[in-house]
């Protein structure tokens, strides 16, 4: 038997060091196994799901080393890769369990599902769907259909008694059925829910072993139901520990920059990150703390993961690469800086933008220094603006913030029309709206054009650099960004 892992994160926003850590898992158990690692594109949420993201996934794997057989990119015998285009697929799965009696009809509306809801959280009860469409007659469903009712399809779950499954790295889990959810496997679009294109192409790509967050243990009940019902052997599973913020919760944008391209513009080395993922949540035999992918590897063994929760260290981090870097030669540290911003493409519109504001070729560093930098040197009373009090510049990042967030065409032209409606929404004029964010940007007073330097030092960094500002002007509370929700703009789409 050929082992075969694979990753399959959504394009669905910026790609997440937690889908590197996850495809790195993977990666080394199928190469320390002599298998085949693939990479898959969740993309059935035709709303949120884009093809940028999508790009920007491949780009920050590829970056970090992490390469795979098969894909949507290169191909491969179990393609197509993206479950978007698979649909024809699922709908043949779906009507195989409901013609076995493992799946029916659900024309519940939303909102008897949501007062279904409040109504077992007031009576302490576990939330979940209550069968209401179970017992529906054939007849009944053609009637309801004829009279255009949405409706999803629903796998049918047991409400007694255990399930059981074995964990590669925790043993023996016993889950109640009581406490598993009738899960909606087709949505009322045609498009499967994660659950059922999760299962389906598992096992038409042949993958022998998952390894995934434990987010999803209570989900494997589900997988492990649907593959009897299809009669087919599921893969072995294994739930990796999450990693976490200092204070243990789930590692989150808000309290640790997550996009793995942001550290790829701050200059860290792809080693090194791949490095400490997989400290992470495995140890060498040796203890030591720098190795590199080839090195974990060779070495790697299940019994030497860990089950806690990891801590991610940013300082930790910025140790480790330090180390990399000074171990390299110099001529190698002269190439990897020329790699990382002096190449043509990050220099030229740089230049382009800096040589019509310059008189001599030393002006160009002052002018074009927050290029280079990662953190800025902000003080809060930079943000001083004598028509916009403190608070206002914190609203004004902050809800800007939340629509960068939202922001897939990361163009010029998307963010005027966004800081437009934002000035619009506050009742500023357009150049009085952005000072707060050429400041927190550049961190000068006088620079390049904000949005032409936010284009070219992209996403990452500039929704980073926003926050670091919220921060330094002593960020935002709870119960205030309960309030500032309210304010939040449209999608840009629709401004």
């Amino acid at each position: 038997m050929t082992v075969r892992t694979r990753v399959a994160p959504s394009p669905t926003g910026d790609p997440h060091l937690g889908t590197a850590y996850i495809a790195l898992f993977n990666l080394v158990f199928a190469k320390q196994q002599k298998g085949e690692f693939i990479l898959r594109i969740e993309d059935t949420d035709q709303v949120r799901s884009s093809q940028n993201s999508e790009k920007r996934i491949l780009q920050s794997l590829r970056w970090l080393g992490l390469e795979w057989s098969e894909g949507p990119d290169v191909g491969g015998a179990f393609g197509p890769y993206r479950q978007s285009e698979r649909t024809d697929v699922y709908q043949h799965h779906v009507q195989y369990l409901l013609n076995h009696d493992h799946a029916f009809h659900c024309f519940c509306t939303t909102e008897r599902l949501n007062d279904l809801r409040e109504t077992q959280k007031q009576e302490g009860k576990t939330t979940g769907y209550d069968g209401h469409c179970l017992s529906l007659t054939a007849t009944e469903i053609v009637e309801k259909k004829a009279a255009n009712q949405s409706s999803v399809i629903r796998m049918k779950v047991p409400r007694e008694g255990v399930c059981q499954f074995e964990d590669l790295l925790r043993g023996t889990i016993e889950i109640q059925w009581s406490q598993i959810d009738m899960q909606v496997l087709m949505k009322a679009d045609g498009l499967p829910t994660y659950h059922l294109a999760n299962v389906v192409d598992d096992h038409l790509m042949e993958i022998t072993h998952v390894f995934r967050g434990e987010e999803w243990v209570n989900s494997a009940p589900k997988h492990q139901l649907l593959y009897q019902y299809f009669g087919w052997n599921m893969p072995l599973l294994g739930h990796l520990p999450l990693l976490r913020n200092p204070d243990k919760s789930k590692l989150s944008k808000r309290k640790n920059p997550t996009s793995i391209l942001y550290y790829e513009r701050m200059g860290f080395l792809p080693e090194a990150v791949v490095n400490y993922l997989g400290r992470m949540g495995w140890s060498m035999p040796d203890e030591r703390e720098k190795f590199s992918l080839t090195e974990m590897i060779e070495a790697f063994s299940l019994d030497r993961v860990s089950l806690g929760g990891p801590i991610f260290d940013m300082a930790k981090l910025k140790w480790l690469n330090g180390v990399w870097l000074r171990e390299l030669g110099v001529r190698e540290l002269a190439a990897r800086i020329k790699g990382w911003a002096l190449n043509p493409d990050y220099l030229l519109p740089m230049l382009n933008d800096g040589q019509k504001r310059i008189d001599v070729l030393s002006d160009l560093a002052p002018l074009l220094q927050f290029y280079f930098a990662g953190e800025l040197a902000l003080m809060a009373d930079d943000f001083t603006h004598s028509k916009i009090d403190a608070e206002q510049v914190k609203t004004l990042l902050q809800v800007g913030l939340w629509a960068l967030e939202g922001l897939d065409d990361w163009t010029k032209d998307s963010m005027l029309t966004l800081f437009k409606a934002l000035a619009e929404q506050y009742e500023l004029k357009l150049k009085d709206a952005m000072v707060p964010f050429f400041i927190a940007i550049t961190g000068q007073t006088s620079s390049v054009p904000v949005m032409d330097a936010m284009v070219h030092l992209g996403p990452d960094m500039s929704r980073f650099r926003l926050r670091q500002a919220i921060e330094v002007l002593g960020g935002v509370s709870k119960k205030a960004l309960k309030k500032l929700e309210k304010q939040k703009l449209g999608s840009v789409s629709s401004l």
